[in-house]
C-alpha cells in the first residue's frame, strides 16, 4: 500500500464489496483487509457474503475479517445466502446487482465517500437482471445520471479513457464525432484532478493505420479528432494528438504522456493489459460519485487455489480513498 496520510487528516470512507461470491473477489477482499496498512488508510463498509469470505479467508490463509474502529460489516439479505463457487448464474448475478445498489447507496447517502468493488461478471449480472451494455451504463441508470461516462483504464501512472466501449468493431466509425472525442478528453482529465493530479498530459490516438496518412487511409483524423482536440481544449482541457496507435503507448511508456484516450476498446486495452494485466484499474469515469474496480475478471478457474493476485485489488482501493479525498474536500 502506498504511504499512510498524516494521522490529522480525515480518513475517506470506503464501501467495499467482494463483486462475485463465486469468483475470486472474495479471496482479494480478505487479503486487503488483512494488510495493517488499510485500517490506517481508510475507514471501510464491508458488503459481503458469510459464506464467501469464509471459504476466501481459508483458501488465502488470512483471518475471516472482524468489526472493527474502522471496520463495518454491513448488515443485509445477501449475507446469509450460498453460492456455488466458479459458476455464473442468476443467483451470484443477482447478489452483484444488490451488492453494488448498497454500495451507491451508501455514497450517495453521505455514508461513504467512494465505492470499491471486487470483479464482476457480466454474464451473471445479465442472468440476473441487468440489461444496459456493462456496469457503467448500469451505474448511470441507477443515479438517474444522463451526461457523459465511460471506463477509465489505470496501469500504475498510465491513464486511459476512450471515445466508445463495448460495441461491434465495424460500428466505431458510425459513432466517431467531435464532441465525443471531446468529452472523452474531457472526463479522463477530470478523473486526474480528482485523484490529486490537476495538469495531467494527456494524448490522444488516431484511428485509422498510420494515424490515416493525411486522409489516405481514412478521414478521422482530420473530420472528427483533431476538432474534437481543439473543441476540449477551448474549455479549458488541453491534449496532443492526434498520434498513431501503434507508437503512442511508446510515449507513455518513455514518459511524455500521463493519459492516453483511445477510439475503440481494444486499441487501449491490448496496450494496458500487455503492459501491466494483474496491477490494472477501472474507473467508472465520469459519473456523480467515485467508483474503482480491479481491471481484470473474476477468475472463475482459479477461485479456492488461492492464488489470486491482489496487486490491483490494492491499487483500486487506493484511487478509491485518493478519489473519495477529493470528494471530503470539495
Amino acid at each position: 500500500m502506498p504511504a499512510v496520510p498524516h494521522s490529522s487528516a480525515k480518513k475517506p470512507r470506503i464501501a467495499l464489496t467482494i463483486g462475485d461470491p463465486a469468483g475470486i473477489g472474495p479471496e482479494l477482499v480478505v487479503q486487503l483487509l488483512a494488510l495493517p496498512a488499510v485500517g490506517k488508510r481508510a475507514e471501510v463498509t464491508l458488503i459481503g457474503n458469510r459464506a464467501a469470505i469464509e471459504r476466501a479467508a481459508k483458501a488465502v490463509n488470512v483471518a475471516v475479517p472482524r468489526a472493527s474502529d474502522w471496520l463495518t460489516i454491513q448488515e443485509w439479505e445477501g449475507d446469509s445466502r450460498e453460492y456455488a463457487p466458479g459458476v455464473a448464474g442468476v443467483d451470484n448475478g443477482n447478489f452483484i446487482l444488490d451488492s453494488l445498489r448498497l454500495g451507491t447507496r451508501l455514497v450517495t447517502d453521505g455514508k461513504a465517500d467512494a465505492l470499491c468493488f471486487a470483479p464482476l461478471n457480466k454474464g451473471a449480472m445479465r442472468l440476473g437482471g441487468m440489461h444496459e451494455e456493462d456496469e457503467m451504463r448500469w451505474f448511470a441508470k441507477l443515479l438517474d445520471y444522463d451526461g457523459p461516462c465511460g471506463e477509465l483504464n489505470i496501469l500504475d501512472d498510465l491513464w486511459t479513457g476512450r471515445v466508445t466501449s463495448h460495441m461491434p468493431l465495424k460500428d466505431v466509425s458510425s459513432v466517431l464525432t467531435v464532441e465525443g472525442v471531446a468529452q472523452a478528453i474531457v472526463m479522463l482529465t477530470d478523473a486526474f484532478r480528482a485523484a490529486g493530479k490537476p495538469a495531467p498530459r494527456i494524448g490522444v490516438c488516431g484511428f485509422n493505420p498510420h494515424n490515416g496518412d493525411n486522409g489516405n487511409y481514412g478521414r478521422e483524423e482530420i473530420d472528427v479528432i483533431a476538432p474534437g482536440i481543439a473543441l476540449a481544449a477551448s474549455k479549458g482541457y488541453p491534449s496532443t494528438g492526434p498520434f498513431p496507435a501503434d507508437t503512442i503507448f511508446l510515449r507513455a511508456r518513455n514518459g511524455q504522456l500521463d493519459g492516453i484516450v483511445s477510439m475503440y476498446h481494444d486499441q487501449g486495452q491490448i496496450a494496458t493489459k500487455l503492459l501491466g494485466f494483474d496491477v490494472g484499474v477501472t474507473v467508472e469515469g465520469g459519473l456523480p460519485i467515485p467508483i474503482t474496480t480491479p481491471a481484470h475478471g473474476t477468475a472463475y478457474d482459479i477461485v479456492g487455489k488461492g492464488i489470486a493476485k491482489i496487486t490491483a485489488m490494492e491499487n483500486a482501493f487506493e484511487l478509491a480513498c485518493r478519489m473519495g479525498e477529493s470528494r471530503i474536500r470539495t
